[in-house]
């Protein structure tokens, strides 16, 4: 590829099909393109080409039936055209998580000086204390679960007591090689400046670090959140858990409350039940996973409850307090005092943004409501050199959108790329067992934003998979635009369900319909296929079907 080439993103109407791709793509080449790519679902093609040879390439699309819009043009080459000489550095980060690692690496490719500040253990929330911890433990729990309980015949398993301080150990272990190996020693590899301690901003371009003032051309920040504690009278004189501390308890609770049941609360309980613990969960709300569908919040609530989960919903706490080593959680339900003793307390009512020492109104940047740094559809603060990603903004908390977000701030802010941030399609995952996944639009979402909806919900009951598992708690689910039949959004309770969302998330984000899941060959025997039967679903009764067929 020469340097003389310019990248072009060039709107083109009027592809309906592959075959329009194709067709669009052999008229660019002809105009001179290279690396051409044509996406009809996107009305768009991309390709290098010559500065002088655009409109020929504009020309020939014409010639070959189809529409070209305003061309977005970015110029050749990897590196930042220039350095401020005035700047330390062209980019200071300020975490080390997902989306600091992210900028970083793509900052020091295109040849950026970068610096990143640390306060505490490098790698961010996921591989410490969130993602990897507590998946490792989860899949020990689940494996002592089956152990205990299994829906088989004929076999005979049983769990002894857990040795949680070796769990520990172990997970320890794991966090500590995949946080040298993934974070700390990509240091080194890419040649970016670690500042270790606590940065505050002093003005619009300075923050200081252990009383030494650095500067930079543009900043990230990426402080990342950390549990927020609820307001409940006596909570803070009793020793609680939260996600953090919960995964260092070296012996396996024989109570446990659970003060909230979001994604978070629900994996963390699930877990200590498996382990052995009696665990009650407890929540304001009348409805579980009050975000979702009904039919996943039943369903899910089905089938945690049949695996031993108490959930307490409607509840008004009043107090907490130590009485010698148990803690009384004094709630009323429905107009009804009640008493939850518990040996640990665990609280999980969602997070707060890591914003409190950053002083960020000396650098003109402005928060939420919630403290979360406010940023625009570009990631840009306030102030326009500023930006911020990750869960500092309260965006969706999950690390891959924090890379994604990190990526897309070293576009804008050394390129001028002005790439928005797009989360319309943001696959979440609740790692309970059966999981719990969803992708795009809710049935409610859909109708809010004007479609005439259909939709498809079908009982794990109906996917084979499910049934030669004994498992047939859950449900799939689909919501689907009814003029295009093109799928809005899908939902699934059903073990791998984080495996099938990927699927989901593709259906979603290129526009496919249900023809176009109907119409493909899905493994049998996969809990994937559910998804084709969902699709089927909404045109036949899969229960009067014979295996495969559609």
């Amino acid at each position: 590829m020469n340097n003389d080439k310019i990248q072009v993103t060039l709107p083109v109407t009027g592809m309906t099909c592959m075959s329009c791709e194709t067709h669009v793509m052999v008229a660019l080449r002809a105009s001179g393109a290279e690396n051409t790519k044509a996406d009809f679902r996107r009305g768009q093609a991309t390709f290098e080409i010559a500065e002088e040879k655009l409109e020929l390439a504009k020309e020939t699309i014409y010639g070959a039936g189809y529409q070209a819009g305003e061309a977005k043009v970015k110029a050749k080459g990897n590196e930042v055209v220039s350095h401020n000489p005035t700047s330390d550095y062209d980019l200071l980060i300020i975490g080390s998580g997902g989306a600091a690692f992210s900028a970083a690496i793509k900052a020091v490719e295109k040849g950026a000086k970068v610096a990143m500040v640390e306060r505490g253990t490098i790698g961010g929330t996921c591989v410490n204390i969130g993602c990897v911890p507590s998946k490792t433990l989860l899949r020990a729990g689940e494996i002592n679960h089956l152990a205990d309980s299994h829906p088989f015949t004929g076999l005979k398993t049983n769990a002894e007591s857990v040795d949680l301080a070796a769990l520990t150990s172990q997970k320890d272990e794991l966090v500590e090689g995949m946080r040298q190996g993934k974070y700390i020693d990509l240091i080194g590899d890419y040649g970016f400046e670690l500042i270790r301690g606590e940065a505050s901003f002093t003005d619009e371009k300075t923050i200081e670090v252990n009383g030494k003032t650095y500067t930079a051309t543009k900043f990230l920040i990426s402080t990342g959140a950390s549990p927020s504690i609820p307001d409940i009278p006596g909570l803070n004189e009793v020793k609680f858990l939260t996600s953090t501390t919960a995964l260092e308890l070296k012996e396996v609770p024989r109570k446990m409350a659970v003060i909230g049941s979001g994604y978070i609360a629900m994996e963390l309980g699930q877990l200590f039940h498996n382990l052995g613990t009696e665990v009650t969960m407890m929540q304001r709300s009348e409805l579980l996973l009050k975000e979702y569908d009904p039919e996943i919040s039943e369903a899910t609530e089905e089938a945690l409850t049949k695996h031993g989960l108490k959930f307490i919903k409607g509840v008004i706490y009043k107090k907490v307090e130590q009485k010698g080593d148990v803690k009384v959680i004094h709630l009323e339900v429905n107009g009804q005092e009640q008493m939850i003793e518990a040996n640990q307390v665990l609280v999980a009512t969602g997070r707060q943004p890591n914003t409190g020492s950053l002083q960020l109104e000396k650098a003109g940047v402005e928060i939420g409501p919630r403290g979360e740094v406010a940023v625009n559809e570009y990631l840009q603060t306030s102030n326009s050199a500023i930006y911020a990603a990750g869960d500092v903004t309260l965006g969706p908390q999950f690390v891959y959108v924090a890379a994604y977000e990190g990526g897309l701030v070293v576009e804008n802010a050394l390129d001028g790329a002005e790439k928005k941030v797009d989360l319309r399609y943001v696959p979440g995952v609740t790692f309970t067992n059966p999981s719990i996944a969803t992708i795009g639009l809710t049935e409610q979402q859909a109708r809010n934003e004007g479609y005439a909806v259909l939709t498809s919900v079908l009982p794990l009951e109906n996917v084979p998979r499910a049934l030669v598992n004994q498992e047939t708690n859950g449900v799939f689910k689909l919501v689907v635009d009814q003029q295009t039949r093109k799928i809005l959004g899908a939902h699934v309770v059903a073990e791998n369900a984080g495996e099938v969302i990927y699927g989901a998330t593709l259906a979603v984000q290129f526009g496919l319909t249900t023809d176009d899941l109907k119409n493909t060959m899905t493994p049998y025997l996969t809990m994937a296929e559910g998804l084709k039967l969902a699709a089927i679903t909404l045109d036949k009764d899969v229960s009067k079907l014979s295996c495969c067929a559609g």
